[in-house]
C-alpha cells in the first residue's frame, strides 16, 4: 500500500480514536465542560502524522466528540484550538526528535511539544469562553469582556489538568506506536 494511502487511514483512524476517547471518558468540571483523554490523541495526531494531517485528524475528531456529546455551540471553536494544537506539537516535535541523543528522547520532545500544544489549548478556550460570555451578555464593551475574562479564567485549571492528562495519555501510548513498523518511520525518521 502506498504510504499517502496508509496516512489517510491512519489519519482517519486518529480522528476516529481522538473523537472516541475524548467521548468515553469524560469528567465534568464545575465549569460545565469535562476533562477527557481525547488531548492525548491530539498530540499524537500531530506527532505521528505530522503537522498538516495531524491538525486535521485531531480538529475533526474533537469537533465530532463535541458535536455527539451536546456541545455543538463549541464544535467551531474546538476545530480550530485542536487543529492548532496537534500542528503546533507536531512541528515541534518534528523539530526536537533528534535534539537529544538518548534512545528515549522522543519522550522529551512529546514533554516539550506538548507543553506548548496544550498552552494554546488552554489559551485558546479562555479567549473562546471570555468572547462567547461577552457576547451572550448582551454587549461587547469593555465592562462585558473584563466580566467575561473572569469568570471564564475558572475553566483554565480545568483545561491545564485536561492538557496534563493529554501528554501523559501521549507517553504512555507513545511505545505501543511505535512497535508499528511504518508508524515508528513516520516518528523517528
Amino acid at each position: 500500500m502506498q504510504t499517502s494511502t496508509k496516512k489517510l487511514i491512519i489519519a482517519a483512524l486518529m480522528a476516529a480514536f481522538t473523537c472516541i476517547a475524548t467521548m468515553i471518558i469524560k469528567i465534568s468540571t464545575p465549569t460545565f465542560g469535562y476533562i477527557h483523554l481525547g488531548d492525548g490523541m491530539v498530540l499524537l495526531s500531530g506527532i505521528v502524522l505530522g503537522p498538516a494531517a495531524g491538525a486535521a485528524a485531531a480538529g475533526t475528531g474533537s469537533m465530532f466528540a463535541d458535536i455527539f456529546s451536546g456541545y455543538a455551540a463549541w464544535a467551531p471553536a474546538t476545530f480550530l484550538i485542536k487543529s492548532l494544537t496537534a500542528g503546533i506539537a507536531g512541528i515541534l516535535f518534528s523539530f526536537l526528535k533528534h535534539r537529544f541523543h538518548s534512545r528515549h528522547s522522543y519522550r522529551i520532545g512529546i514533554i516539550v511539544s506538548g507543553l506548548v500544544g496544550e498552552s494554546i489549548m488552554v489559551i485558546g478556550y479562555f479567549l473562546y469562553e471570555t468572547g462567547l460570555a461577552a457576547a451572550s451578555s448582551g454587549g461587547l464593551t469593555k465592562a462585558a469582556f473584563a466580566a467575561a475574562a473572569v469568570s471564564s479564567a475558572s475553566g483554565i485549571p480545568f483545561n491545564i489538568i485536561q492538557g496534563a492528562a493529554g501528554i501523559l495519555t501521549a507517553l504512555i501510548l507513545m511505545p505501543v506506536l511505535l512497535k508499528i513498523p511504518d508508524i515508528k518511520d513516520w516518528i523517528l525518521d
